[in-house]
């Protein structure tokens, strides 16, 4: 596999990962438009998005019952890179009329989970919806061009990271991102990060089309995660915890529990600079970044995935998003060009779509893999 010297936001050319291992234009098209098909539309155990009234529509948490912010901005991304601007738009209303706060201290955030009625589980918001909200809203506007409110896309997703950056400067509420470090928090509220909520590639594009004001900001911030990523991934491992300190060292154990390890939110890790270092090449690290964590599953069968220590020590606790896990493998592959990034993609490719309860985060990010693999994960604008 071949690496050409300049990203993708250069060049407007992606990599098709399943071509250069032989699959043809008609296999990936045909592949693509089949997971699409069985997400959104599929049958009951594999389905996880659901039409709602007249003009809406919800992604659901299989595992948990509800619907996530995460899920919800997810489902946008998904509709966007594939052209789909009706679920896009009833995503949208969904999470616009039952999440979006319009009031108080999360004034234009949005409550992190609600029951598929739309009533709210919690209030507090999770940044890493805001962040791809704001991202996938962009997309759209550069697609499909901005409509009348709410699909005045390009101004919603100015609304939603202008409160990213300047929530509480009039004395109520917090800030998504930490103001002295440009790091993303877990919680407004909290003093740690989550490593997997780093995405400075989308930073990189909210520099072009946020606020004027805020610019610099964004350019910082990408700056930012990149280097913090280099101290929240394990030198030899490349295993990254779930929760990390502004320094990237593990953070404390919460009263939700003890996110100190190599576990399902940290997946998500490996395929966000996999799709970074596709967009813009900024730093070579994430090559090695990338080899490590794929020499260190080199031989891992997906049925002994499990929680790890991040220098590499196995629980006794099988991971509970396998399907997810190898997914972002393969992604890493975007970055890496070492002897595993192509059986990874290969494994990746034999590999179904998940089913039964636990299937909404696996096949969340399953199809980003897809989408990126093929060459479909686009920057539009």
């Amino acid at each position: 596999m071949k690496i050409c010297k300049e990203g993708s936001f250069y060049t407007r050319e992606y990599r098709n990962l399943f071509s250069e291992l032989g699959f043809s234009d008609e296999e990936i098209s045909n592949r693509l438009e089949h997971t699409w098909t069985e997400l959104f539309y599929g049958a009951p155990e594999v389905r996880i998005y659901h039409p709602m009234d007249d003009d809406k529509g919800y992604i659901v948490d299989t595992g948990n019952s509800d619907v996530r912010s995460e899920g919800m901005s997810y489902g946008m991304m998904m509709a966007v890179q594939m052209n789909k601007k009706e679920e896009f738009d009833r995503l949208w209303k969904f999470a616009k009329v039952f999440m979006q706060h319009t009031d108080g201290r999360y004034k234009d955030y949005f409550a992190w989970h609600c029951k598929p009625d739309g009533t709210r589980l919690s209030p507090g918001p999770a940044p890493d919806g805001e962040e791809f909200f704001a991202m996938a809203l962009f997309f759209a506007s550069s697609r499909w061009g901005d409509g009348p409110e709410p699909f005045n896309y390009s101004g919603q997703a100015r609304t939603i990271l202008r409160a990213c950056v300047h929530q509480g400067e009039d004395g109520e509420g917090d800030p998504m991102w930490d103001p002295k470090t440009r790091l993303i928090k877990f919680i407004p509220e909290s003093p740690f990060s989550d490593p997997s909520y780093h995405l400075p590639h989308f930073y990189d594009l909210f520099a072009l089309q946020a606020d004027e004001q805020d610019r610099s900001f964004w350019t910082e911030a990408a700056a930012a995660s990149r280097a913090y990523l280099h101290t929240a991934c394990h030198p030899v491992t490349g295993l990254s915890p779930e929760y990390a300190n502004y320094d990237g060292s593990p953070a404390e154990p919460q009263p939700h529990g003890d996110y100190r390890h190599f576990f399902s939110d940290a997946y998500r890790v490996a395929a966000n600079i996999g799709l970074d270092y596709e967009w813009f090449r900024k730093d070579p690290w994430q090559v090695e970044q990338s080899n490590r964590i794929q020499a260190f599953f080199r031989d891992i069968e997906i049925t002994d995935y499990r929680r790890y220590t991040i220098d590499g020590q196995p629980f006794d606790e099988p991971s509970l998003h396998p399907v997810g896990l190898l997914a972002t493998l393969a992604m890493a592959s975007l970055a890496a060009d070492g002897p595993d990034a192509e059986p990874f993609v290969r494994q990746f490719w034999n590999t179904p779509l998940r089913t039964g309860v636990r299937r909404y985060y696996d096949n969340c990010l399953y199809f980003f893999s897809l989408l990126a693999l093929s060459g479909n994960y686009r920057i539009y604008g």
